[in-house]
């Protein structure tokens, strides 16, 4: 365990249920098929809609298998197969699911261009349920990880365009609008059914018709839409590899206002060398070659002398493996705890404040803090995560690029100034729209000495608009608040 004091420079689609075919038309006679309300009040459309959706959801939300028997079957039978062999299984051939994690871990890069966004994004991917649903609240994340609310909306409604769509939903409609909105049917209509949900529970379908405005071929053109949904994006990906990232460094705060570092036991590998056991064999093996020998066995004397020896010259070779791998693993763990260690007092803002106080941090500045090889730092925090009081995090995502000061002081991480590009967007008035000449001037005006180029590269990675698309749209909002 490692204690010392804070850093006084940082301050700053496949669908789940069975599309059934509607049930055959009645005979014609002589009453309109429109009449039906008249004649029978909703009996008749509680009939149809009761037998289309009965069978809305399938009840896990996964894809259906029930014909890979007969598929498997069929592969088997046919002519120059290579099924017939013996021990040959058609499982062999198939790929490994993929993790919920690992999926959404793979889209990230193309959603969220900013370490600290991501950071905050993979903090919400572990929320997530097998389902696919969201089981945080966005105000008890946003004071973990030092966020606003309003990054919290805006990463969340990133990441909830990501494919399964319906993923990070908090309820049943939300997951089926995100659905729809992707399908670019969530018109009026649709949104005041997604609302209604308990209507439809209840199979009242009179007041679904009232309160949606519409009349019984678009209700049922409507349900026939909502059967196309998966209400369980998540179910589909494999659960067992959902497996809990055991940190290796862990940080908690000191009595003294400093940080505790510690590497967590648990995960360091360990090489137990007994000595006395090695001293045993070694003796027992002497004891051996010299009764032979003083046996009076000349003709094998020489040969018992030459095992003797070979066997303590191996038992010597493995003791000596045996140390110097325990040396190797204990310096391994001591380059962890001084590459953490630098990391923890480069970004003690970042644990006091949060991410808008990410410094700026490369695998140099660490390996030359503590007097080691840039390779050394990039291999001992790969694949490594610390606990904070954060949360828990991969090493790389410490480390981020650096933009210059514009009066000489200290440098100011990528995702920093991001951020503070998205408040000054934020805080505009439909009358004083910010162009990029002005969001320069006003960080120049901060100390971050930024290009008018550079400053319109991140704001289209960050899916902002222009300005003049920007005042338009304000402009509108202002006119139509509703």
């Amino acid at each position: 365990m490692l204690e010392f004091a804070p850093n006084d420079e940082g301050t700053g689609s496949s669908e789940p249920g069975t599309d059934s075919e509607a049930p055959p038309a009645p005979a014609p006679s002589d009453t309109l098929q429109s009449d039906w309300y008249e004649h029978g009040g909703d009996g008749d459309l509680n009939e149809r809609l009761d037998a289309n959706f009965g069978t809305a959801f399938s009840d896990d939300g996964a894809n259906p298998k029930t014909d890979a028997p007969e598929m498997l079957g069929q592969w088997k039978s046919m002519p120059g197969a290579q099924g017939d062999g013996e021990g040959y299984d058609l499982d062999d051939f198939v790929a490994g699911k993929v993790s919920l994690r690992d999926h959404l871990g793979q889209q990230l890069p193309f959603v969220l261009s900013s370490a600290s966004d991501r950071m905050i994004a993979l903090a919400l991917i572990d929320q997530l349920d097998e389902a696919g649903y969201l089981r945080a609240d966005l105000d008890e994340v946003a004071t973990q990880m030092g966020a606003s609310r309003d990054d919290m909306e805006r990463i969340l409604a990133a990441l909830q365009t990501m494919e399964p769509a319906g993923l990070f939903a908090r309820s049943l409609g939300e997951c089926l609008a995100i659905q729809l909105r992707q399908r670019d049917r969530l018109d009026p209509a649709m949104a005041a059914l997604i609302g209604n949900l308990d209507y439809l529970a209840k199979r009242d379908f009179a007041s679904l018709k009232r309160l949606c405005g519409v009349d019984e071929e678009d209700l049922l053109d409507m349900l026939a839409e909502i059967r196309k949904l998966n209400p369980k994006p998540g179910a589909g990906f494999e659960t067992d590899a959902l497996e809990t990232v055991v940190p290796d460094i862990l940080v908690a705060p000191s009595l003294e206002g400093g940080w505790l570092v510690e590497l967590n036991a648990e995960t360091l590998p360990r090489v137990l060398v007994n000595n006395a056991y090695f001293t045993e064999i070694r003796r027992s093996s002497l004891r051996e070659g010299a009764m032979k020998t003083a046996n009076g066995q000349s003709g094998n004397s020489k040969t018992g002398q030459s095992k003797a020896e070979g066997e303590q010259a191996f038992l010597t070779d493995c003791l000596q493996t045996a140390n110097w791998l325990t040396r190797s693993l204990d310096q391994r763990a001591k380059t962890i705890m001084k590459v953490a260690t630098e990391i923890i007092r480069q970004q003690d803002a970042f644990l006091r404040h949060g991410v808008d106080h990410l410094r700026p941090l490369n695998l140099k500045t660490v390996a030359d803090a503590i007097k080691m090889h840039e390779s050394t730092v990039s291999r001992v925090t790969s694949n490594k995560y610390m606990l904070t009081p954060r949360g828990l995090f991969e090493l790389k995502y410490f480390f981020s690029v650096s933009i210059g000061s514009a009066e000489g002081g200290d440098s100011h991480s990528a995702e920093a100034v991001r951020h503070r590009i998205r408040m000054l967007i934020a805080q505009e008035s439909p009358e004083n729209i910010l162009s990029d000449d002005d969001i320069v001037e006003s960080l120049k005006n901060g100390g971050v000495e930024l290009a008018r180029r550079t400053v319109a590269k991140y704001r289209e990675a960050m899916n902002i608009a222009s300005s003049v698309q920007r005042r338009r749209e304000k402009r509108a909002l202002a006119r139509n608040p509703g």
